[in-house]
């Protein structure tokens, strides 16, 4: 199908992509809306692709549920017990405290990609306007004719073709699949090291096979990366401690690099920026993918609602005050999520003594302050609404 003039186009077909898409063409089929994809047209190439953990939270498993695209294959949190290697200070999170099902879920990328995908094809029956265009690299939203631009094609970053304001953390993430000993079902750990968070999470893999994330210098990754399995698992257990027991195997070890860039404004004249190509993050919290997920949801909210008025009304002028006011509505979240994840991301690999101090002072109150630690476990679920 030939993409003409149509009222949305959305260029990159990851998840945040897909989702807008879905979200839109739910509230209203008859939108005509072009999404531009550089993945195959068949699935099987990306069922074999990016099997890393990542973090959804409650709230994004809410909002995936409106159109039917939770994965099946997932591991729920129901505690987080957050600490520093060889400080005092710690703190513990239950679902039971936040009366939630789950403080949050850990997918592989593929299934959620996947998952979309197949939820995208079965509104896409019922959306006669709707062009799914598969695309290689050289085509641009900018080259259709469109009332709309959405910017929905990320990347990672020091992949991006942008970079307008943010920070480069110096660090890499060493992520696999490590093999424990004794670890307790929907159990997950954040432990601060001296060069920054290492994270133990649950997968789908079972209760002894978890998700490994290990942020550190590039330069100490690397030789993490380039160490035997059993080298890499005695460095890993003097690290983490002996919570969960001992270390047994570790696989599937890659690296990414960490940093943090972020538009500062999202939106410019028929044109807006969602999910990564809006903001990149550490991810210490993991509040990318939630971030762009929630991005599409109101974004998807604002455009349908213009687009299913009369067409009088669909002018260039109400496009550019849409955006401008979906820019306003996500304000608020958006610079409370950047702030907190780009403060833990550097607090947190602090030496100086002072700030691991302070920092154990706060895991300390965060434990006996509820309120408190209520509040923020709220906005990593929820974002702010």
């Amino acid at each position: 199908m030939k993409v003409e003039n149509v009222d949305i186009v959305i260029q990159g077909g990851g998840p945040v992509g897909l989702a807008c898409a879905a979200w839109c063409l739910q509230k209203f089929p008859e939108l005509k809306i072009a999404l531009l994809d550089r993945n195959p047209v068949d699935d099987a190439d990306l069922a074999a692709a990016d099997t890393r953990g990542i973090a959804l939270s409650h709230g994004s498993k809410l909002l995936l549920d409106t159109i039917h695209a939770w994965p099946s294959e997932c591991a729920e949190i129901h505690r987080v017990h957050v600490s520093q290697a060889g400080r005092f200070g710690r703190a513990l999170m239950t679902r039971e405290e936040l009366k939630q099902e789950a403080l949050g879920h850990i997918i592989r990328y593929r299934d959620i990609h996947l998952t979309l995908r197949q939820a995208l094809r079965t509104i896409q029956t019922q959306s006669p306007n709707f062009i799914w265009q598969h695309i290689g690299a050289n085509i641009d939203a900018k080259d259709i004719q469109a009332k709309c631009i959405v910017h929905a094609e990320g990347g990672l970053f020091k992949t991006q073709d942008w970079v307008e304001t943010g920070r480069d953390y110096e660090q890499s993430a060493l992520v696999g699949l490590v093999e424990v000993e004794n670890a307790e079902p929907h159990q997950a750990w954040e432990r601060f090291t001296a060069e920054g968070p290492l994270a133990v999470l649950p997968s789908h893999h079972g209760r002894t096979i978890l998700n490994l994330i290990w942020c550190g210098s590039p330069t100490s990754s690397q030789a993490r990366l380039q160490l035997s399995d059993a080298e890499f698992l005695k460095s890993l257990q003097a690290e983490f401690g002996s919570r969960i027991g001992q270390f047994l195997k570790i696989q599937d070890r890659r690296l990414y690099e960490l940093g943090l860039n972020y538009r500062k404004e999202i939106t410019q004249d028929n044109e807006v920026w969602i999910g990564n190509a809006a903001q990149t993050l550490h991810p210490v919290a993991g509040q990318g993918l939630n971030l762009g997920l929630r991005d599409a949801y109101l974004l998807a909210e604002k455009l349908s609602a213009l687009f299913s008025k009369s067409e009088d009304q669909k002018t260039a002028a109400a496009v550019v005050m849409t955006l401008q006011d979906y820019a306003l509505s996500r304000k608020a979240d958006r610079t409370a999520t950047i702030g907190l994840t780009d403060f833990m991301a550097r607090i947190f690999t602090s030496n100086l003594l002072p700030i691991v101090i302070g920092r154990g002072l706060a895991l300390s109150a965060l434990q006996w302050l509820p309120p408190v630690k209520t509040a923020l476990a709220r906005q990593m679920m929820f974002g702010r609404r």
